[in-house]
């Protein structure tokens, strides 16, 4: 068994899935510029699992890849765990933008970069060491998380993700 975190690179016709894996706690790296090549140089580079819809990148010698059969964001979420597992971290602990890390923050050091209201209903901040964007448990949070578990049901319709075979030994 291979004790590495899972690591995922999205091709560019994946990048609400993409999105969603790291919010998911997926180590989710996306470009949606670059062309095959670069993104198969990328994942060897970096040691990620390519997730494509393209079938001849899909099948790629010496490239650890997944293929997404589906158009439907959460079959394609469901397509992942099921073909390589739940993430190396937590729910809503990764930046949605860029994908690092996210650490908490005091109220304090991010007063002036959020709204007045927030500052005094909010008392739990984070921060993304990437690209600086604050994050706090808002209204959104129970709709983002009822999307999450209709991404995560286990409904034993879902896995029909195909993984190239180099996936699955290394």
């Amino acid at each position: 068994m291979n004790d590495k975190p899972l690591r995922l690179l999205a091709d560019g016709m994946l990048g609400t899935l993409a999105k969603w894996l790291r919010l998911l706690g997926y180590d989710t790296a996306y470009d949606n510029a670059a062309a095959d090549p670069e993104l198969a140089r990328r994942a060897r580079a970096e040691g990620r699992v390519l997730l494509t819809r393209d079938r001849e990148l899909a099948a790629r010698r010496g490239l650890h890849t997944l293929l997404i059969r589906s158009q439907v964001l959460a079959e394609q979420v469901r397509e992942v765990r099921d073909g390589l597992g739940p993430p190396s971290h937590p729910p809503l602990s990764r930046c949605a933008v860029c994908n690092a890390l996210l650490e908490p923050v005091s109220p304090a050091a991010i007063s002036d970069r959020v709204p007045p209201y927030v500052l005094q209903t909010q008392t739990q901040f984070r921060r993304c060491p990437g690209c600086g964007r604050i994050y706090w448990p808002g209204t959104h949070l129970h709709k983002m998380r009822d999307q999450m578990t209709k991404f995560t049901r286990d409904n034993g319709t879902m896995n029909n993700g195909t993984m190239n075979n180099e996936t699955m030994t290394n």
